[in-house]
């Protein structure tokens, strides 16, 4: 009888076991332009430990509106860098980054950003163009342009857009990078991705679904 009730409560013990599922892994921060990686524990630790965020901009978009850091506080977004007249990797990139937009477009709180490298060629009409012609509907994605230090300073020193380099490199050196950078609702790095890879947008995908369930303290 009793070797009847042990089996019996071993097979629940072991069937909770087997029903359980895991806890997602957090998600790393990157303080550095080198991305090590920076797993903290407990959420206390966060703002003590995680000191880089992304700085502040003003820049125009497609439609010749001025987006600023504002436009992304309190949500999760993506940078890319891109110039319009590229015909290597952008147009890869931007293909890979249509993958993300179009799974999550639904979503008011994600938000896509691409900065354009050749500001002084990639006017807003010109940005406007090169989003019809990529069939490209999100409205939370903007294309980006302006002052060319402005954005070599925030890609190489705010995004670490060039993570073999970082802001080490000569702000009048051309920017080029497949990169993509994920940053959480407090404007911290949470991730970077080969643009040139459409595997890679499926970890993106997963990753921003992490950052979703994030307290929104962090």
């Amino acid at each position: 009888m009793y070797r009847i009730v042990f089996l019996l409560l071993s097979s629940f013990l072991l069937w909770g076991c087997l029903e359980k599922k895991p806890e997602p892994l957090a998600l790393p921060y990157y303080n550095e332009p080198d991305f090590t990686p920076l797993f903290i524990k407990e959420k206390s630790d966060v703002a003590k430990k995680v000191t880089h965020k992304i700085g502040n901009f003003s820049l125009l978009n497609q439609d010749s509106i001025y987006i600023t850091h504002k436009n992304i506080e309190g949500k999760i977004h993506v940078a890319n860098f891109i110039f319009t007249s590229c015909g290597s990797i952008c147009p890869v990139i931007t293909k890979n980054m249509k993958i993300v937009s179009d799974t999550l477009k639904g979503n008011k709180d994600i938000v896509f950003l691409s900065y354009s490298v050749t500001p002084w060629i990639d006017k807003p009409f010109v940005l406007k163009k090169f989003k019809e012609r990529n069939s490209i509907k999100n409205p939370n994605w903007q294309f980006l342009t302006g002052n060319k230090s402005d954005i070599y300073k925030l890609a190489r020193q705010s995004y670490f857009a060039e993570e073999n380099i970082g802001f080490s490199k000569d702000s009048t050196e051309f920017l080029h990078t497949e990169h993509f950078i994920l940053v959480d609702r407090a404007k911290r790095i949470r991730g970077i991705y080969n643009g040139t890879l459409s595997l890679e947008m499926q970890q993106l995908i997963e990753d921003i679904k992490t950052l979703e369930k994030e307290n929104l303290s962090l």
